[in-house]
């Protein structure tokens, strides 16, 4: 197969035509870092990986090649119900992009693939099994195709969190062009073992690799520990206080995320208004839907017509609304790839947004038994699925990891994906809950090492709660058949309430010291520091986090700082109000085109616009996310805003 000529392309790599297509179509007068090395690289005919932050820009670095690039980009993207809101964002802004994709008839895909091979079309949005249908194959044959751009390449690897067997047949797709196009792959979440796995399955060919860094220093990081039974009520709380804002919450099963949204648009209104009745606050949102109501409840949610959504992992992928302040977790995720991910879909456009995990032991439970019964694929063999399994359990006790620690959140997560980072004093920049909070350490060394030495007692062939009665001196008639009142470590821990023994346990499997094994009956294993805990000098502390009083909305003095920090000065009323008023006209226009408001103008954009108050066109295209097709279909009608409500002092 011929790879397409870097000579031939070599006339379009110019940083300044680069430069102006961003200013053009997206309004900015400078990439992002990392963007501009992508970009150059992409234009010189070299295949790139990138790997950058969810809100960091990635989909700019392949859309600015792609208009200055001869032919169509071909963009595989995994989650249809997003493409129809990729698509517009690109149209809004004077990109010629379409989508074919399983909603269409026949027909109207015939359509598509016709306008892209006359050259009517710069990015073609498809879905990954797209590429193995006859009809796509025929169209890629005979049409020049520059770029292939892989979105969420983690998703072709065994070892991310989020794998998908479709996605290893995109390599088999370039493989099989009759001109091989520069390849690039893009993704949020992927640790050096992933980012090998991209390169190889999608055969990338010496790619500039691009790791722009992990950490968003505009989302604050929470982490609460509560009973299931009080988390509905803490969400409720949270929606009220922030009514005028658009959030996101998780949930773990299909039920959690129906009975969830119910109680919220029972509760929510009652909060806000004590005479009011039942309102809409929340939809639903899980795999189990029809498609018609799942995409209904995307749309509402996009638009802004409800502030809330309430979801399964199934939501969110790739999903460009910008202006998500918070995003919720009812309960803890699978990995710290999926949290990242998934928590990462607050503030996308850099504006101060949080982040919080409600989690509980229940919650651990709850994953290993999905984990134990949901992994099946076709394309692996019995002994790859077992080590995909094997996989999964590591990455669930990293996310445990993150849920007990008492270190720099932002830390904790940029180390895992391989980032060392300056240790912070007091306060990160980006701020966490546990940066600036008092913590009472508590020396669990004795408890520890009678749960090593009871693991050992009954050689490695029990579960957790078998492993606690035993310690607490339990006379339970399941523990007959071991004999415990002969071990050393029977009654052990007697005065130890049990779930301070369970938090100990816990936190050692976190850390290496115990492992827990596969399977329907889960049993507690010496993981690999586990001769650690039989030497003279061994301890072990566990920190508890003294929780501050919450201030306004729930915030606490650290949050508060950092989201008044996060954008610089801190806005005044005249400029508050200002933003308010161009919310609304940004909400109108989004209706009367049908679009999402974020289509329109960012927060971030609004934001400026109120700051400096342009009131000529000229002044109105330097701000930023203001470009030239945006300014002729929007700019007059928010110059007109901001003019009738005058300079500030006249406010």
């Amino acid at each position: 197969m011929r790879r397409a000529s870097p000579t031939r392309l070599s006339h379009m790599a110019d940083t300044t035509a680069a430069r102006g297509a961003l200013r053009t179509y997206f309004g900015y007068d400078a990439f992002r870092p990392g963007q501009e090395g992508i970009v150059n690289a992409i234009l010189d005919g070299r295949d790139v990986l990138g790997v950058m932050p969810t809100g960091a820009g990635k989909s700019v670095c392949y859309q600015i090649p792609a208009m200055l690039l001869p032919g169509v980009t071909v963009v595989v993207s995994p989650l249809i119900s997003l493409m129809q809101d990729q698509v517009d964002a690109l149209n809004d802004a004077g990109i010629p992009a379409l989508f074919v994709n399983g909603t269409q008839t026949p027909d109207q895909q015939d359509l598509v693939l016709s306008m892209a091979a006359n050259g009517q079309v710069k990015l073609l949005y498809v879905a990954p099994e797209r590429l193995e249908t006859q009809r796509f194959r025929n169209f890629a044959s005979r049409t020049p195709i520059s770029m292939v751009a892989v979105d969420e390449a983690h998703c072709v690897s065994q070892w991310g969190q989020d794998f998908r067997s479709s996605y290893l047949g995109i390599g088999e797709f370039i493989a099989g062009l009759p001109t091989r196009p520069t390849v690039a792959a893009f993704t949020a979440t992927a640790t050096e073992r992933v980012r090998r796995d991209i390169i190889g399955i999608l055969g990338l060919m010496n790619p500039q690799i691009t790791v722009t860094g992990f950490d968003r220093t505009n989302l604050y990081f929470d982490i609460l520990k509560l009973d299931t039974k009080e988390k509905a009520a803490w969400i409720a709380r949270y929606v009220a206080d922030h009514a005028a804002e658009s959030g996101i919450v998780y949930c773990a099963t299909r039920k959690e995320t129906e009975n969830l949204a119910a109680s919220l648009n029972h509760s929510v209104p009652m909060l806000l208004d004590p005479t009011a009745a039942e309102g809409r606050v929340a939809v639903a949102y899980h795999g189990g839907m029809p498609s018609e109501v799942r995409e209904q409840a995307q749309r509402d949610f996009v638009n802004d017509r409800v502030p809330v959504v309430v979801a399964t992992n199934a939501f969110g992928m790739g999903i460009d609304k910008s202006n998500v302040r918070y995003v919720i977790h009812h309960n803890m995720p699978e990995s710290i790839e999926a949290y990242y991910q998934e928590a990462g879909r607050a503030g996308r456009d850099g504006e101060a947004s949080r982040c919080t995990l409600l989690w509980n032991e229940s919650d651990i439970v709850t994953r290993r038994r999905l984990m134990d019964s949901d992994y099946e694929n076709e394309r692996l063999t019995p002994e790859e699925q077992e080590i995909v399994r094997q996989s999964k359990r590591r990455l669930l006790d990293g996310m445990v990891g993150y849920c007990r620690t008492t270190e720099c959140l932002h830390d904790y997560m940029t180390r895992y994906f391989g980032e060392e980072t300056a240790a912070h004093d007091g306060m990160c920049e980006g701020g966490c809950a546990n940066c600036g909070r008092t913590f009472e350490t508590v020396d669990a060394t004795d408890v520890a090492r009678a749960i090593s030495m009871c693991v050992h007692d009954v050689n490695q062939k029990v579960g957790m709660g078998k492993i606690v009665k035993i310690l607490r001196g339990s006379k339970a008639q399941d523990l007959a058949v071991w004999h415990p009142e002969t071990m050393p470590t029977y009654g052990r821990l007697k005065d130890v309430p049990e779930a301070r023994v369970r938090d100990v346990l816990n936190q050692m499997v976190a850390d290496g010291f115990l492992h827990i094994s596969e399977g329907r009956m889960p049993i507690v294993c010496f993981g690999a520091r586990a001769a650690e805990t039989v030497q003279p000098d061994f301890r072990y502390e566990m920190k508890r986090v003294a929780r501050r009083p919450a201030g306004r909305r729930g915030e606490s003095q650290a949050q508060a700082r950092m989201l008044s920090q996060s954008g610089g000065e801190t806005a005044s009323p005249a400029q508050e109000e200002m933003f308010g008023k161009l919310r609304e006209l940004r909400l109108a226009i989004a209706r009367e085109i049908g679009k999402p408001p974020y289509i329109v103008f960012s927060d971030k954009t609004l934001h400026d616009m109120a700051r400096i108050r342009p009131t000529t066109a000229e002044q109105m295209l330097e701000i930023s996310g203001v470009g030239e097709v945006k300014m002729k279909r929007y700019g007059e009608r928010f110059l007109e805003a901001i003019r009738a409500m005058g300079k500030p002092g006249e406010l």
